[in-house]
């Protein structure tokens, strides 16, 4: 494991998977690869009933990981591998709200299902084992029920953020906000800047676009 991204969902953590994996340190684990390894459910599950786990098997091919539901158990995985840098995707508080509550938490928790999500749940297979362990993560467990109180769900975020900033070495930690590109990335990596933007990849548009592409694939 050489990079581990402790962001949460919607902080721009998907654009760090494609540049992670542009720069070398992939595969790139996200949590939408939770699909692609049934097999490893159980693991998941049982870190998310809060027993010890063995997080090498639990990501055993990648080399980085991003996103939910790794990003739950970041002081497990950084004491489960003290080599791997450390990078935190942030952005503001309000917008990051917002964005959740339009995107994942409408698709995979307790937000408004409109037809977009009633008819992948109904299509997309694994789809429901993928929203439990969602639910048992992050809605129940990250953030204790309370996403749908505002501003006890930001104060959570922000207590994660300032937690990981306090807690991990700053030699190992860099802090990336939206729009700050190639150069921080690369400095922190020791690795040359590509000759292509940097990505930028499941603004809510394209979540829900990725939704319906998951949904026509099933079919």
């Amino acid at each position: 494991m050489k990079v581990i991204g402790v962001g949460v969902g919607r902080t721009g953590t998907l654009s760090l998977k494609a540049a992670l994996e542009r720069l070398g340190r992939g595969p790139c684990f996200h949590g939408r690869h939770l699909l692609d390894h049934p097999g490893r459910l159980p693991l998941w599950e049982a870190a998310a009933a809060g027993r010890p786990v063995d997080w090498t098997a639990v990501l055993a091919g990648y080399r980085s990981t991003v996103d939910w539901p790794a990003a739950a158990f970041w002081r497990q995985l950084t004491e489960a591998f003290p080599e791997a840098r450390v990078v935190l995707t942030v952005r503001e508080a309000e917008a990051w709200y917002d964005s959740v509550e339009r995107t994942i938490y409408r698709m995979f928790g307790d937000g408004p299902a409109d037809e977009r999500v009633s008819a992948a749940r109904r299509t997309v297979p694994g789809l429901d084992v993928f929203t439990d362990l969602h639910r048992k993560v992050i809605w129940d467990g990250f953030f204790g029920g309370r996403f749908a109180d505002r501003a006890a769900a930001i104060g959570r975020y922000e207590r994660h953020n300032a937690a990981v900033i306090r807690d991990v070495d700053p030699d190992r930690l860099l802090v990336v906000t939206p729009g700050a590109g190639w150069g921080p990335l690369c400095d922190f990596l020791g690795v040359t800047v590509p000759a292509e933007p940097y990505p930028h990849l499941n603004d809510t548009e394209r979540f829900w676009a990725g939704i319906g592409a998951q949904r026509a694939g099933s079919t």
